[in-house]
């Protein structure tokens, strides 16, 4: 099994994220999406591997017009039934992360990733698909498994399993995750056009930050 459980589908706890503010990972992530995405009433907010729909609900909740997306078909379903019972109207579709022709340009406030860009190998051709679609000087808030917290083995934090810049991906299937170091993050968004003005690495109960939480601003049109 993976060192890391991709947070928006596996697992337990996967099923247990409140759907009152967008939890933007494991740790110290408390009120972090009202820092980084404001007041989200009106609008239009793209939630790119939406899980079970837990940010996706809470979004709209707080009045933002949601248009959720994920590749597994059962997390799909799994939103449309949790908005159902929220009573909040989402937009879901069953589609690759980085694969968007079939949205227009132009017309996302903004675009969140919670931990699923883990499971993608080319994350510089999510960005350019995100540029595309974001409005101009508009945010995408993406978070991914810190890759120190990558070294270490689950049951023993203090235990270093891996090299920090081992590239090689860990599991498989839903517990896929693909190390995305620090510095890949920053080249690649600023290579599809993006302004990087937040990193935040929240405190954890590990040895290192469970999470990597990046904001970055749509350069251009």
């Amino acid at each position: 099994m993976s060192t890391w459980t991709r947070y928006t589908t596996a697992g337990d706890y996967g099923q247990r994220r409140p759907t009152a503010e967008v939890e933007l990972g494991p740790g110290d992530v408390a009120g972090l999406d009202r820092k980084l995405l404001g007041d989200v009433d009106g609008m239009r907010v793209l939630d790119l591997g939406c899980g079970a729909g837990h940010s996706a609900v809470a979004l709209a909740s707080q009045g933002a017009r949601v248009v959720a997306i994920d590749p597994d078909e059962s997390q799909v379903t799994l939103t449309r039934e949790s908005a159902e019972r929220a009573e909040v109207h989402v937009e879901v579709h069953h589609a690759d992360l980085a694969d968007l022709a079939f949205l227009h340009a132009d017309i996302f406030d903004a675009v969140i990733a919670v931990h699923s860009l883990a499971a993608v190998s080319d994350i510089g051709r999510v960005f350019r698909q995100t540029h595309r679609l974001l409005k101009a000087d508009r945010p995408i808030v993406l978070t991914l498994p810190h890759p120190a917290a990558l070294m270490v083995t689950p049951d023993n934090p203090k235990t270093i399993s891996s090299n920090y810049a081992d590239s090689q991906p860990l599991g498989a299937g839903a517990y896929l995750t693909y190390r995305h170091g620090i510095g890949h993050v920053f080249t690649q968004l600023n290579r599809s056009n993006y302004r990087i003005d937040t990193l935040i690495e929240p405190a954890s109960n590990g040895a290192f930050p469970a999470s990597a939480i990046f904001r970055a601003r749509k350069i251009g049109t």
